[in-house]
Formats: C-alpha cells, structure tokens, sequence
C-alpha cells in the first residue's frame, strides 16, 4: 500500500509538471499561429475592400484617352490661332 501512495505521488509532482510543460510547447505556438491567422483574415479582408474600385479603372482609361484626345485638339487650334508651329 505504501508504493501505491510513493508511486502516486511521483506521478502527482514528478509526471505531471512534465506533462504540463511538454503541453505548454504546443499550446504557445498553436495560439501564436491563431493570432497570426486571424491577422491575416483581418487583412485579407481589408485588401478586398481596397481592390473594389479596380473595375473603375477601365473608365477612368476611358476617359483619359477622350481628354488626350481633346486636349491634342484644343492645342492644335491654339497654334492655328496663334499661328505658332
């Protein structure tokens, strides 16, 4: 009976501290790579909403060609009326 209660305290202060420690070693990581994957959710997120006027952009390259356009017009009648080359 008294190795019963001998090996059950060695169990108690000597196997499960062990247990708890080696238990910590995966634990920390595990939560570190959580937070690092909730970071990036967050942020993927975050792109997204950034990347929405994208499609805009093929009108505002629209535009810009039209204005050249316009603008090489509005020179070339300048140098008209002004007589200059």
């Amino acid at each position: 009976m008294v190795v019963l209660w001998v090996m059950s305290a060695l169990g108690l202060f000597v196997v499960a501290p062990i247990v708890v420690l080696l238990a910590s070693y995966v634990i920390r990581p595990a939560l570190e790579n959580l937070r690092y994957a909730e970071d990036i959710l967050e942020h993927g997120v975050g792109i997204t909403v950034a990347l929405e006027p994208v499609p805009e952009l093929l009108t505002t390259r629209a535009l810009v060609a039209d204005v050249t356009q316009n603008a090489v017009g509005y020179v070339g009648a300048l140098r008209q009326l002004t007589g200059t080359a």
